[in-house]
């Protein structure tokens, strides 16, 4: 008779893969720059601004600005955490990449005493989590209007990363273990290895 446990392995790789989704919610996952479409509307506002207000000196200075928001286009200029740009996802993705710790740890600690589902919910919980997250890598937040961009970072990518070790971990394959006389297995093995049975 035989039963059918979690490897220890795949325990391992969802519980690493848990701490990693955890931790990239505060690395960063975007960078912010400005659009072409952004960039001239601020140029435009400055031109307004110093012609009504201003004098020559800051005309001249204003000028000099805008030659630079020109070559700033698409350059990044601030990196965002999901933690700062996702409100919602900065609290699913802990929380599920918790449970997904919480349900290997259980599996891992103590594996005689854990409920008997413990380790089961990783290609919920994982799968769960990788789509959310592929789904924020793919249509990111669109902030200022169309007046800003932005692109992925690590911390997405980790993300990902992170997401799929807990799916793989869970569905890493199950350990075999046979239940029966010691002697008796110990002699299967002797005979398996090497032909000889050894006697009673």
């Amino acid at each position: 008779m035989s039963s059918s446990e979690r490897s220890r392995y795949g325990l391992v790789v969802s519980a690493f893969g848990a701490a990693l989704l955890a931790v990239a919610v505060f690395l960063p996952w975007y960078s912010l720059s400005f659009t072409s479409s952004g960039a001239a509307v601020v140029e435009q506002v400055g031109r307004q601004l110093a012609g009504e207000f201003g004098n020559a000196s800051l005309q001249a200075q204003l000028s000099g600005l805008h030659a630079g928001l020109n070559d700033a286009v698409g350059a990044p200029l601030l990196a965002l955490s999901a933690h700062q740009s996702l409100h919602v996802l900065s609290v699913l993705l802990p929380l599920l990449a918790g449970l997904a710790l919480l349900d290997t740890m259980l599996a891992l600690a103590r594996p005689s005493d854990a409920p008997a589902g413990a380790g089961a919910s990783g290609p919920i919980l994982g799968g769960l989590a990788t789509l959310l997250v592929a789904y924020r890598m793919f249509v990111p937040p669109t902030p200022g209007g169309g007046l800003l961009s932005l692109s992925l970072r690590e911390g997405a990518w980790l993300a990902l990363l992170g997401s799929l070790m807990i799916v793989l971990g869970a569905l890493w394959p199950r350990v075999t273990a046979a239940s029966g006389d010691p002697d008796t297995t110990m002699r299967g093995a002797f005979s398996g290895l090497s032909g000889w049975t050894p006697g009673p």
